[in-house]
């Protein structure tokens, strides 16, 4: 679909449990990041999100969001960084809470198992606001 348009979001945690939901009218990236916030959120203690977003494992394992904060969640550009809201509860989760989130980037539309199957989720999802 389109985007902005309907989307869907999917996190699954190996051998426990998964959570998928989605929206009438939204952007790709603010599904990955509401995945990797709801995922964040269920998951107690540390743990290593995978996820076929660089956009949010750069973010994280490059530091972009030192920057953010230090310039009123604006970026390079100086522009508003796009989905603050989701970001600063990111950064709750993460940072401000100090567990250990260990963010490793995987190809999307590969041959990982996992990212396929939130895939399949999200994508059921979204089909319910088409």
């Amino acid at each position: 679909m389109g985007n902005p348009g309907p989307g869907g979001w999917a996190w699954l945690e190996v051998g426990a449990g998964f959570d998928s939901g989605g929206e009438p009218s939204t952007t790709n990236q603010r599904m990955e990041l509401t995945a990797a916030l709801r995922g964040i959120q269920a998951v107690k203690g540390d743990l290593t999100l995978r996820s076929d977003s660089q956009y949010l494992v750069r973010c994280f394992n490059e530091g972009w969001w030192r920057r953010w904060r230090q310039n009123s969640f604006k970026n390079s550009k100086n522009q508003p960084v796009a989905n603050r809201d989701l970001w600063e509860q990111l950064l709750s989760e993460v940072v401000d809470s100090g567990r250990k989130v260990e963010f490793v980037w995987v190809k999307g539309h590969s041959d990982d198992e996992m990212n396929a199957r939130v895939d399949r989720l999200a994508q059921e999802a979204a089909r319910s606001f088409r």
